[in-house]
């Protein structure tokens, strides 16, 4: 297994004091350390990603505004959640290309699975930023399996506290993509949306599943939960399996409402491992996705590292 870390990587963050600051990777990693969890995987270099990379789920339009705003440093690149800084561009390139390496050595077979704590950016639109998210790896990695690796069933699943609309909306008429979310009720959080009667359209109803979680739910609703994710993925037979495994669904998070533990993000790693092996010769990335509380963030994918790397 390869788990990414380094100052490149590290360097997507909106500034010290921001929630999704530059430490969150640190503190990630000094957990795997004190794990020895370090010793047990593959330590994958952060890459950056060329624009035609980023182009394949990224409007031209908005790619070159957001460099442009690189350049200059100044305003946001959404409507208030996600400013722009010097250099925000080739940060975000680094999360995306850390995303296509790791998938193109699980393809040609030199590593079946893949962890990239500062990746799973499921917010951002095909045409532009939203919710700490500038560069959508996911949408990326997405369209990357179909168009240079033939791989069409992609299952995808999201345990972040906010619902992945940046991946749904986008792929939500796409009968390949089993797209299942358990997240927050975006009554009482951002970005609102996520409903269960949200399935799909076209073609593609009823290969997505969304489910609310009320606050303050705990690992005992979702173990209560869990078992039609994992149905919803088996039903779909993917040949690739992502893990958005975002860390603010844990109690403690400073920005959400969910009381879930590490234990939860564990046991989603280890059920879909098995499922990877089943359908998918094994093929699986976690991605860590938001969390905010950085003890919180440590302890969950560390526990997420640990699920993959021993099933």
């Amino acid at each position: 297994m390869k788990v990414y870390q380094g100052e490149a990587l590290a360097s997507y963050g909106f500034g010290h004091g921001h929630p999704f600051g530059p430490d969150r990777l640190a503190a990630f990693w000094k957990e795997i350390v004190k794990q020895g969890l370090d010793r047990e995987v593959d330590t994958g270099v952060p890459t950056s990603s060329p624009r035609e990379d980023i182009a394949l789920f990224h409007t031209e339009k908005y790619i070159a505004r957001v460099h442009q705003q690189s350049e200059s440093g100044e305003g946001y690149l959404d409507f208030g959640d996600t400013p722009a800084f010097p250099g925000v561009y080739e940060a975000a390139s680094v999360v995306v290309g850390s995303v296509l390496d790791g998938i193109n050595g699980m393809m040609d077979g030199r590593c079946p699975r893949v962890f990239v704590p500062i990746g799973g950016l499921h917010h951002a639109r095909r045409d532009g930023a939203a919710g700490f998210c500038v560069f959508n790896d996911i949408g990326v990695l997405i369209e990357a399996l179909r168009r240079r690796h033939g791989i069409r069933r992609v299952a995808y699943v999201d345990i972040d506290a906010h619902h992945g609309d940046g991946v749904f909306y986008a792929f939500e008429d796409d009968p390949d993509l089993i797209f299942a979310d358990m997240h927050e009720d975006g009554r009482y959080l951002y970005p609102g949306t996520g409903s269960a009667h949200e399935t799909g359209k076209g073609k593609a109803k009823g290969t997505k599943l969304n489910i609310p979680l009320a606050p303050g739910a705990d690992d005992a609703a979702f173990h209560r939960e869990w078992p039609r994710v994992e149905e919803f993925v088996r039903a779909g037979r993917p040949e690739f399996i992502i893990l958005q495994a975002g860390a603010d669904s844990i109690a403690g998070d400073p920005i959400t409402h969910l009381h879930l533990t590490p234990a939860a993000h564990a046991h989603a790693a280890a059920r879909l491992c098995a499922l990877a092996d089943e359908f998918c010769n094994g093929r699986m990335i976690g991605l860590g996705g938001g969390g905010y509380n950085r003890a919180n963030l440590a302890a969950a994918w560390s526990g997420v590292v640990r699920a993959m790397a021993s099933s």
